[in-house]
């Protein structure tokens, strides 16, 4: 669990409000971007932080159990925390290391849930940068993350392990929602851009003079009409 703050790396986070009619849209285009400037062809690793025995922690678990059935058996992205086999503080740093053995240079998108300000609850965040897990209830844990997604979940400031268990599920479940309908459609896009690319080089075009920047912008049309 995360504690909010304004301090990101890369500039102000993306906010927004988990009830808007196009919140899983708005967080995919981003994290598409994000995906793109770092190159689409890298192994994706999603760390989605928490633990179902706490109400307000448990949204990263929620949104991993959510990726992980909609991606069985897909080898361009790899979830790592879910209800039946969450990462928590525990067992966070021999995962961080498992991912470091196992992939070489991935792109490691991380999930949390997190405690802030009265009239911030309720938004999803996105930022640059790594995940501090355990700030927002006074411990010290590894970093993760090329980029990271927050759910501000409650209240911070006091009480905090008792605000967790005292979080409504129905808000946790609704967030994970919005947060799985994005991570899902954002890496699907960057799969059809790392697939474009592929093809190009293998396929002779006549539209030489089409740069990577306007496939990017061909797919976000395509998937993201909305936007």
């Amino acid at each position: 669990m995360l504690k909010d703050n304004n301090s990101r790396v890369g500039g102000a986070p993306l906010k927004v409000d988990h009830t808007e009619a196009r919140a899983a849209e708005v967080l995919a285009e981003r994290l598409l971007c994000h995906v793109s400037e770092y190159g689409t062809d890298r192994q994706i690793v999603i760390v989605c932080i928490g633990t179902d025995r706490s109400t307000g922690d448990a949204l990263g678990p929620l949104v991993g159990s959510k990726l992980s059935a909609r991606w069985a058996e897909r080898p361009y992205v790899t979830v790592y925390g879910t209800l039946e086999s969450p990462v928590h503080a525990v067992n966070l740093k021999d995962t961080i290391q498992e991912i470091q053995q196992r992939f070489q240079d991935p792109f490691v998108i991380a999930v949390d849930a997190c405690l802030g300000q009265i009239q911030s609850v309720g938004l999803v965040t996105l930022a640059h940068g790594p995940l501090r897990p355990g700030a927002g209830v006074n411990k010290i844990l590894p970093e993760v993350g090329n980029i990271h997604i927050t759910g501000i979940v409650n209240v911070g400031g006091f009480m905090e392990y008792f605000v967790l268990q005292n979080t409504r599920l129905s808000m946790v479940m609704r967030m994970a929602d919005c947060i799985a309908d994005g991570l899902y459609s954002a890496v699907q896009a960057a799969q059809e851009l790392s697939q474009s690319a592929v093809n190009d080089l293998n396929t002779p075009r006549l539209d030489t003079k089409t740069t990577f920047s306007e496939r990017i912008s061909s797919v976000r049309s395509s998937l993201f009409p909305f936007l």
